[in-house]
């Protein structure tokens, strides 16, 4: 795929009937259906090529087969970030059954809802580690959803299995809203995984850590700016987050917001480290 397509690394699809979409009074705002009709007139607006479509939580393996259909009709979706649970015990026949999907090309990566394990040493454990072992010879990447306080074990696991990719969603999460305090406690998080050469990273998530009614560029620019040092543009790649985005800012403002801190429409970050990453040029 030509790196000079921009490529959103991050985007949703889902049904108003998504769980985790009643499970807060402050999701109301994105609690409806948002599909590929919505999607293409957002990509449209923002100037946006392609996309990976992730796994939107609804925990479900059937969620990923449904995805799998959809890239397979969607020019602009390029590739599926399917859900996977690390403890699932029928972990081999999951990914069996989404290996033996006719669209299965499109799967270009897994996660598992990290973020929503109450330990920070999960993915350092053993069980989870001989997970990403078995993932490692199924697809190129596995994606990170984690919490700060999750970083250090996702450095260990990425350090576990260097022949896996690991794309961290969201840069981790940090506390944008906390200003210094929040950045301070991000940076020392995230550097042991920024070490393992076998990291990405995604802009990405970073509007709804922030004050989602006030928030400006300027608040994002000393996250982006740590995260270039870390990662170089080379293995830094955008995301819109959309339709989460929605509850702080719209998908071209979040663009705008990335363009703005850069300077520029990095050719990486906009499209070449997503290409690579998820290897969207080989279905």
């Amino acid at each position: 795929m030509s790196s000079a397509l921009v490529i959103d690394a991050h985007h949703h699809v889902w049904t108003a009937d998504y769980p985790w979409l009643a499970s807060k009074p402050e999701f109301e705002p994105i609690r409806r259906d948002y599909g590929v009709t919505d999607l293409r007139a957002n990509l449209k607006a923002a100037g946006v090529d392609r996309t990976v479509l992730v796994e939107a939580g609804w925990g479900h393996p059937s969620e990923t087969v449904e995805f799998l259909h959809l890239a397979g009709a969607v020019d602009e979706i390029a590739g599926v970030v399917g859900f996977i649970d690390l403890l699932d015990p029928e972990l081999a026949n999951t990914l069996a059954r989404y290996a033996n999907h006719p669209r299965a090309r499109f799967l270009v990566g897994l996660r598992d809802q990290v973020q929503g394990r109450p330990e920070a040493d999960f993915l350092a454990r053993p069980e989870a580690v001989t997970a990403l072992k078995t993932i490692a010879s199924n697809v190129p990447t596995f994606d990170l959803i984690v919490r700060v306080d999750q970083l250090p074990a996702a450095a260990k696991a990425a350090a576990a299995v260097p022949e896996l990719g690991f794309v961290l969603d969201h840069l981790g999460k940090p506390q944008v809203r906390d200003g210094d305090a929040g950045l301070k406690a991000w940076t020392e998080a995230v550097t042991p995984l920024a070490k393992q050469p076998n990291v990405t990273a995604k802009l990405s998530g970073l509007v709804t850590e922030a004050d989602w009614q006030h928030w400006t560029a300027a608040d994002l620019r000393p996250f982006i700016e740590t995260a270039l040092e870390l990662f170089g543009p080379e293995r830094l790649m955008f995301g819109s987050d959309w339709p989460v985005c929605e509850l702080a800012a719209t998908y071209t403002r979040v663009k705008d917001a990335f363009i703005e801190v850069l300077g520029r429409t990095d050719p990486d970050v906009f499209g070449g480290t997503a290409a690579r990453t998820y290897q969207l040029g080989e279905q």
